[in-house]
């Protein structure tokens, strides 16, 4: 461990808590929502501002210290371990909102509730993801795979500006005319190019949609996953849904008719009016009887009542595989791999409609692969089960790419790789070395500095705990 000596080096530099192991508060501190890994640090630091991240960056660079980066803690991959410094930014909050530019600028942690509302209060909305707890920032890098893509892209499609301290401790923002190469990579490449303390975006002029969803007894997920794949093929671009095959916990507060078995959840968002939501959906309720039926009307404030994903902190494994297409033995390899009457204990598994604008170039390129998908899977299962059960089963049917957004978990760390072509991965491996090329940021969907050999992150940091000769307490 860190001598305490550094701990209070940094800490004399920050008016933001600076904690190590036994501290008080030092547990909440790196607790994320996904409890599948914990951070366990030498140090972390509860960033209160820009300021604070740039000194913070600074001591890591200065000292070598490996550095993680945290705001809400939905989708990690690989945690420190004893060693490094977490910076937590779940204290910048600050959200604006220019309504005659249509944009909105968020700090690092931010939740998407919080933009949702702000931006609503002015007739427009942004390109959230189907929780509002899920942190802007670390979505956005992902790429964000929202709920109106279908019909205005990917999020990432939509950021005009990104504040970053880059490794070497250097406030810069980043655009189209400043740092494009950073500008691009940012935008699909994660965490791996330093601490982004705010994104700038643009706004859509949207403010109410016809959704909800309709949910069906597990025993008839044949007839509702083929219907609902057929149905995708001739739905509208302002039509974006989902299936989700759903297998929860008896246990509260999850609602009773979910409890303790399969059951088929089909989740809708249509931006059009409520007269033509309806005649779209018709084909579907007339499938099978529903448990319950949760379409109509709705401000978009109300998004999460769509998916109704957790409020509450739980551990989970997440894997993904992008699709070329989902025609009727694409559907029966997944219904044998997950369907009633399978081994699967992944808590859900989700198909995503994509195409439409998803399936469009961005106006200022961006790292973010999948524009050739036609549906992303995705799977969310209990520690310690088969994570890799059901998206290596279809993998046969994928373009050999993963959604980045939906890799949570141990293991997952090495999977970057698969979020990207190979040309857009090289790029993004020249553009690591540039900005850090020894790979402080390694706590992540790492993404290797290229044309630099670099030892195991695992025996870098051992050696930098175990050198005796080094004196912390300067």
């Amino acid at each position: 461990m860190y001598r305490p000596a550094t701990v209070q080096r940094l800490a004399g530099r920050l008016s933001g808590p600076v904690l190590g192991p036994g501290d008080d508060g030092y547990a909440a501190e790196v607790a994320g929502f996904n409890r599948v890994l914990q951070h366990r640090p030498a140090m972390v630091l509860g960033a209160r501002d820009a300021t604070q991240v740039r000194k913070a960056v600074a001591f890591a660079a200065e000292t070598g210290l490996p550095t993680a980066v945290q705001a809400t803690g939905h989708g990690p991959s690989r945690v420190t371990e004893g060693t490094g410094l977490l910076i937590n930014t779940r204290r910048m909050t600050g959200v604006t909102i220019d309504p005659v530019a249509r944009l909105a600028r968020a700090e690092a942690g931010a939740r998407w509730h919080q933009v949702v509302d702000a931006a609503a209060a002015h007739g427009l909305a942004p390109l959230n993801g189907s929780s509002p707890l899920v942190g802007v920032v670390g979505y956005t890098l992902g790429g964000g795979l929202a709920l109106l893509s279908r019909t205005y892209g990917f999020a990432a499609d939509h950021v005009t500006a990104v504040d970053i301290v880059t490794p070497d401790g250097v406030p810069r923002t980043a655009t189209a005319q400043r740092h494009p190469d950073l500008f691009w990579a940012l935008r699909g490449g994660k965490g791996n190019f330093g601490v982004v303390t705010a994104v700038e975006f643009g706004l859509v002029p949207v403010t109410r949609l016809y959704g909800g969803g309709l949910y069906f007894a597990g025993d008839t997920a044949a007839e509702v996953l083929h219907a609902w794949r057929s149905w995708t093929e001739s739905v509208p671009e302002e039509t974006a849904s989902s299936l989700a095959l759903l297998r929860m916990p008896d246990q509260e507060p999850i609602p009773p008719f979910l409890r303790g078995g399969l059951v088929v959840h089909v989740r809708i968002a249509h931006l059009g009016p409520s007269d033509e939501g309806e005649r779209l959906v018709k084909p579907l309720r007339k499938i099978a009887p529903t448990l319950v039926d949760t379409l109509g009307e709705m401000p978009y404030t109300r998004f999460a009542d769509i998916h109704n994903d957790p409020a509450f902190p739980v551990p989970y494994d997440e894997r993904s595989v992008m699709l070329r297409e989902l025609g009727p033995d694409a559907a029966d390899d997944l219904l044998r791999i997950a369907g009633p009457g399978s081994d699967c204990t992944d808590l859900v598994v989700e198909l995503r409609h994509m195409g439409g604008a998803l399936g469009r170039p961005a106006a200022v390129p961006a790292a973010v692969d999948h524009r050739d998908a036609a549906y992303c899977l995705t799977t969310l299962g209990p520690p310690g089960g088969r994570p890799e059960h059901v998206v290596d089963g279809m993998a046969h049917r994928g373009t050999g790419r993963s959604h980045l957004n939906f890799l949570a978990g141990p293991g997952t760390a090495r999977l970057a790789e698969r979020g990207y072509v190979p040309a857009d991965y090289a790029r993004l491996g020249e553009i690591k070395a540039r900005y850090d090329p020894e790979n402080l940021f390694r706590f992540n969907h790492n993404i290797s500095p290229r044309g630099k050999s670099l030892r195991p992150p695992e025996d870098a940091d051992l050696a930098h705990l175990m050198n005796p000769g080094r004196d912390d307490s300067r």
